[in-house]
């Protein structure tokens, strides 16, 4: 057919993939697919799978084709006049309404692919399922949160008012940017729960987890220390975790296949799930795991609804958290949080919130980031999406930020900016001390770039940093191997407990051998090299593998030339990645029009949940 070879010839570099035409010659061939207006749209629904979203609007497909490289929209663009798109009807073979499975989805004037219009409706059914109220005495859950969260000030307490929602329903979110308080939150709303359990005479099966195993290890660090800092009965104490997993690790992988091994036939064995960094975990991933829960358990999901989406497709934490302004609740429940956290319940209902609206918290007080900060007042700017607010931080004379405008100079300044605060790390290594001594000294610079390929990109920059230090006498690259080369895990390895994104640095161990070591919850465990699973250099990362993670000293490179990455929720993560120091390298057209995009991908979870179109 005509439209296939256009489709082949529209195959070039930003424009169609070879997966996205194959997939419509297979409709073709083998659905028998005669509509060359299906095919197009087919192959379309394909490539804006490759780029995360779940979905494609109809409404959107002139601007998709328009959006893509002239040879390739040159192909398509002849397409959209014929007949009209929106003549397109389902056939039942390849084009369906979702009663039968057929490989594409009409819904709502939105284009799935089976698998993923399946995912989102089994989603949303869930969650609309789970936020709805459960019984609870009201007396003892206000006495419990008023000793657990003590009253400091007039302002609403937002961490209490978390626990208590989360506490009402099976299903809760509690987003919160960085410093609010969303551990010191967890522990206390597990107390919470805790308590509650053993008054009725159960003791609850609680699990964490975390999309990436440096997630999990930072979440099990990072309620230990909470647990530590409260006062917490023996008993109460004894049923908090000590260690959290990753979602695959819990669900059990089948090597070899897409299923897990629990699932609505098998589901997992406990009764509170918590879920850290939720706004990386994809629309699959997080289709199967709330398949995986029993009936009666609750789920938490924790995260920052501003940061960066997950690298595959869907913005589930975004859509779910898809309020705008403020966030309100129905009438019931703002009545509730007044009885059990004496609340303005005027203040915070509206009689048109939908059940989902119930069930959500968001935490409003950084407890990190002081008035004199920078970095707040920056990350602030920029998730506000205030261009004017942010050049004022930059104006402003904060000692933790500082904006370097990007010329042709200051590539290689940049690099040897990064060979100077390497250098701490490899002097550590160089003088003797322990693996946990450079795993934390290392932890403590960070340079981050928003691509992976180029000059600019992270391949580039791991090879000149490499460079830099070699000529600077503090590495000695000899061959793939040397002390002090520091590595990121880029695939799962179950047996060796190695994950995506986990770092380790080669270092000799005590008879001189070089391992690489990673730091996992504080004791350090040594790899062979040769047993090591795929892995890249990370002198430099993307923001995107950073997620998850917080550095005291941050650099963030951004290319000179535009990108589709190039968003607020990528510089906002970049920003929030750092503790101390923030400095950004970029042309000050490209930072403004970062402040300005938003990262919005096509799904139809938001409206399914929220209401709307």
């Amino acid at each position: 057919m005509e439209i296939l070879t256009q489709l082949r010839q529209a195959v070039v570099p930003g424009g169609l993939r070879s997966l996205d035409v194959q997939f419509a010659r297979f409709l073709h061939h083998s659905g028998g697919c005669r509509d060359a207006r299906v095919l197009l749209l087919a192959a379309l629904t394909s490539f804006e799978l490759g780029r995360g979203n779940v979905c494609l609007p109809l409404s959107s497909v002139t601007d998709l084709i328009e959006g893509l490289p002239p040879e390739a929209a040159d192909r398509l663009r002849p397409w959209l006049a014929r007949d009209g798109l929106d003549a397109c009807s389902a056939d039942g073979v390849v084009l369906g309404c979702g009663e039968a499975e057929t490989p594409l989805v009409l819904d709502r004037e939105r284009l799935y692919l089976y698998r993923y219009w399946r995912f989102e409706c089994d989603l949303a059914a869930f969650l609309l399922q789970r936020c709805e109220p459960v019984p609870l005495q009201r007396d003892p859950v206000r006495n419990s949160l008023a000793r657990l969260f003590p009253v400091t000030g007039d302002e609403p307490d937002w961490q209490q008012v978390a626990a208590a929602v989360a506490v009402s329903r099976r299903f809760a979110v509690i987003s919160g940017g960085p410093g609010t308080g969303k551990t010191t939150t967890v522990i206390k709303l597990l107390a919470l729960h805790i308590e509650q359990q053993l008054a009725d005479g159960r003791r609850p099966r609680i699990r964490l987890a975390a999309p990436t195993g440096k997630a999990a290890a930072r979440m099990a660090e990072s309620i230990a220390a909470a647990r530590g800092r409260l006062e917490l009965a023996p008993e109460v104490a004894a049923q908090i975790p000590d260690e959290a997993s990753t979602l695959h690790r819990l669900l059990g992988v089948v090597p070899g296949s897409r299923r897990f091994r629990h699932d609505s036939a098998n589901p997992l064995h406990l009764d509170l799930l918590v879920v850290d960094e939720a706004s990386m975990v994809d629309l699959p991933l997080m289709a199967r795991l709330m398949a995986a829960l029993p009936e009666h358990a609750r789920l938490i999901l924790i995260g920052d609804r501003d940061q960066l989406a997950s690298v595959e497709a869907g913005s589930v934490l975004g859509d779910i958290c898809s309020w705008s302004g403020e966030l309100r609740y129905g009438v019931a429940q703002s009545e509730y949080l007044q009885e059990v956290c004496a609340l303005n319940a005027a203040a915070l209902a509206d009689a048109g919130a939908p059940p989902i609206a119930d069930a959500l918290a968001q935490l409003r007080t950084s407890y990190r980031f002081g008035a004199d900060s920078g970095i707040g007042r920056l990350a602030r700017a920029v998730n506000a999406g205030d261009v004017s607010g942010s050049a004022r931080v930059w104006a402003g004379g904060f000692g933790d930020v500082v904006w370097h405008r990007l010329g042709e100079g200051h590539y290689q300044a940049l690099i040897d900016r990064c060979v100077a605060g390497y250098r701490d790390y490899l002097a550590s290594l160089a003088a003797g001390q322990s693996p946990a001594t450079v795993l934390g000294a290392f932890g403590r610079f960070q340079l981050l770039s928003a691509l992976r390929q180029g000059r600019y990109g992270v391949s580039g920059l791991n090879e000149r940093i490499e460079r830099g230090l070699a000529d600077a006498g503090l590495i000695r690259p000899a061959g793939v191997w040397y002390p002090g080369r520091p590595v990121i895990v880029t695939r799962n390895d179950r047996a060796l407990e190695l994950f995506n994104g986990d770092i380790g640095i080669a270092m000799p161990n005590a008879d001189g051998e070089l391992r690489v070591w990673f730091d996992q919850g504080g004791a350090p465990r040594p790899v062979l090299p040769s047993r090591m699973p795929e892995h890249e250099t990370v002198y430099a990362m993307t923001v995107h593998k950073s997620q998850g993670s917080e550095f005291d000293q941050v650099l963030l490179l951004l290319p000179p030339e535009d990108a589709p990455v190039l968003t607020r929720e990528l510089l906002y993560t970049g920003i929030t990645r750092a503790r101390k120091g923030f400095e950004l390298y970029a042309r000050e057209a490209q930072l403004k029009q970062m402040i300005t995009r938003r990262t919005e991908r096509a799904s139809g979870l938001a409206a399914r949940l929220w209401g709307g179109k």
